[in-house]
């Protein structure tokens, strides 16, 4: 077991997006999974552009599914929230499941759409069980869209459910 050092030093080059400072660290047979002083581990601190160092951290069996202590969120929602199709895409290989609710009851469709991340939610909407389940607040990720004014993502998740709704 790493002490709480090496899980603030792996910590730190995961939120740097430093490469070769991770698996520097990572040689040291450190827990991947260790904590920091924040309570957060190293892949939920990744910076989220880096998609290469997400896929560091998960070769070292960083687990993608742990929760934030703080609104629930799992490192996927952080990645849909933002914009992070790459490193969603990473995610997805090394066994993130997108099916997850965060505190408020969010999928990470949900923020993506929230967002107007269009790229993210047509690549979410491939891998996710129930694309237009309500959220904690009652709304889907086609009216969380529409009411943030995302136009183009809003009419893509409508095209989108007209044309698979069976």
């Amino acid at each position: 077991m790493a002490e709480a050092p090496d899980a603030n030093r792996l910590c730190t080059a995961a939120a740097r997006g430093d490469l070769r400072e991770i698996e520097m660290i990572l040689q040291s047979n450190i827990d991947v999974n260790e904590k920091n002083i924040f309570g957060r581990t190293p892949l939920q601190v990744v910076k989220l552009g880096c998609p290469c160092a997400a896929e560091a951290l998960l070769l070292a069996q960083a687990d993608p599914n742990l929760r934030d202590p703080i609104g629930g969120l799992t490192i996927t929602h952080d990645a849909a929230r933002d914009g992070y199709v790459d490193t969603l895409q990473v995610l997805v290989n090394y066994g993130a499941n997108v099916n997850l609710l965060d505190g408020g009851g969010n999928l990470p469709l949900h923020l993506a759409a929230r967002e107007g991340h269009l790229d993210v939610v047509q690549f979410l909407i491939q891998h996710t069980t129930q694309p237009f389940q309500k959220n904690g607040a009652g709304l889907t990720p086609l009216e969380l869209a529409s009411v943030n004014n995302r136009d183009d993502t809003a009419r893509w998740l409508e095209t989108y459910r007209s044309t698979n709704s069976h």
